[in-house]
């Protein structure tokens, strides 16, 4: 097993130096390929069954999709900060973070095979709940591992292609989604992705390397580094709470649109059937991931010269326009020109938004500020899918459902636009300057 180098290097809160090669980049990003597509096929898998299979009464798949989403919220706060925390202190024989990624990646597989064979929407309830247990336990620990290996010079890139990986695995899931829903089972696109994350978890297992030895323990009992996760210490990394203020925002504006688009945007905002629904939103997803991942490099290489926030900042005005337009968009045609708009704003902004997190936060306890920042990535689509599930429900009531979509999706532009107001306080570090104090970031 690849190690490494120790020393200098590895000591707490010190950058690694050493550059990596380019196949390192792409198996440390790979799994979230896997881990993305997760995402994407249970949310569109679990929309079209509420809407298309009865599962629900007419005129209560927003409520119910809001009933799914706050089910799993409490894993998705909980567990991913607390056992990135913990992998941050774990020694073992594969290091600190990959046996939680392991057997992470074994149960989400289980429990993806239980959403594919449940036939009502408290088993479906059920078997997300779990796989958000599950599969927060895997994405805590490996969201160190950008930290933890990739010297200052590659970070920009190696944010890059964890958007890559991040947009390929939404087109993915998706994609794979709505061809099954065009066939009305979408059980095989889900035991399809549980296959891919297995595979990318294999060769993040097999040709990652191990990191940074663990930051010791001196006594302490897991309980209590448990509890350190959520120590009052963090708000004064000020920057970085604002930036994951911001970062809440900003991805539930994203949500309001990617959460009922397949349940109520083209069925009822457009009109479409079941069938012209898998195939528009196939187009809508092609059209949006090719601008996305067209868009992703120069953005990165772009922020490394001038800094993340103004491309941020770009690219949150970007996707509000996009989303705009596919708010007040009559038909196919300019939906399709704003999900071009939303695609380039997504894939940036993942890939910015990630280096700037990288950027600030403390090295040595990476597994537990990577950890906490993805329980805004989390939050932000129980929020989104809580918020806009009612506003779907209560507007389409009075207004019909065509309409409450379209307001639901005014929401999202309003969200892109107060994550831009929470960027301003972030203060951005300078990375043509001397090598910041490593101490200060061993914390």
């Amino acid at each position: 097993m690849e190690t490494v180098p120790t020393g200098s290097q590895a000591d707490a809160g010190a950058r690694p130096t050493a550059k990596l090669p380019m196949l390192a980049l792409i198996r440390i990003s790979a799994f979230w390929l896997g881990l993305t597509s997760i995402d994407a096929v249970v949310n569109a898998a679990v929309q079209t069954r509420l809407k298309f299979d009865h599962l629900v009464e007419p005129g209560t798949e927003g409520r119910s999709l809001a009933l799914v989403a706050a089910a799993s919220f409490f894993f998705a706060i909980a567990v991913q900060p607390t056992v990135g925390a913990i992998s941050d202190y774990a020694t073992t024989r594969w290091g600190r973070r990959k046996p939680f990624i392991v057997g992470g990646a074994l149960f989400d597989a289980l429990f993806l095979i239980g959403i594919a064979s449940a036939n009502s929407l408290l088993a479906i309830a059920a078997f997300v709940t779990l796989l958000s247990l599950s599969t927060n336990i895997a994405r805590g620990p490996f969201q160190g591992y950008v930290p933890d290996l990739v010297p200052e010079e590659q970070v920009g890139l190696a944010s890059s292609m964890v958007g890559l990986m991040q947009v390929l695995g939404n087109v993915l899931g998706f994609g794979l989604a709505a061809l099954a829903n065009s066939q009305g089972s979408v059980g095989i696109a889900i035991l399809a992705i549980a296959t891919i994350e297995v595979v990318t978890m294999i060769s993040v297992v097999v040709g990652v390397p191990n990191g940074p030895p663990a930051k010791p323990r001196n006594g302490r009992s897991w309980l209590s580094i448990a509890k350190e996760t959520w120590g009052t210490d963090i708000l004064r990394e000020r920057s970085y709470v604002w930036l994951l203020a911001s970062r809440l925002l900003i991805l539930m504006g994203g949500a309001s649109l990617l959460n009922f688009i397949l349940v109520s945007y083209l069925p009822d905002g457009l009109g479409l059937s079941r069938s012209e629904t898998s195939g528009v939103f196939i187009l809508m997803l092609a059209i949006a991931s090719v601008v996305s991942l067209v868009a992703i490099v120069p953005a990165s290489r772009i922020s490394d010269r001038i800094g993340r926030k103004p491309v941020i900042y770009a690219c949150t005005a970007i996707g509000a326009l996009g989303l705009f337009l596919i708010a007040i968009a009559p038909g196919v045609p300019l939906a399709i020109v704003g999900a071009a708009l939303f695609g380039a704003s997504q894939g940036t902004f993942l890939a910015v938004d990630w280096a700037l997190m990288t950027d600030i936060i403390p090295r040595a306890s990476s597994g537990r500020y990577m950890g906490l920042s993805n329980v805004v990535t989390a939050s932000s689509t129980t929020i989104a899918v809580i918020i806009g599930g009612f506003v779907l429900d209560l507007v389409g009531k009075q207004l019909g459902a065509g309409t409450g979509i379209r307001v639901e999706l005014l929401f999202g532009v309003a969200y892109f636009a107060i994550g831009a107001l929470l960027l301003r306080p972030v203060v951005e570090p300078d990375r043509h300057s001397a090598p910041r104090n490593q101490g200060a970031l061993a914390a």
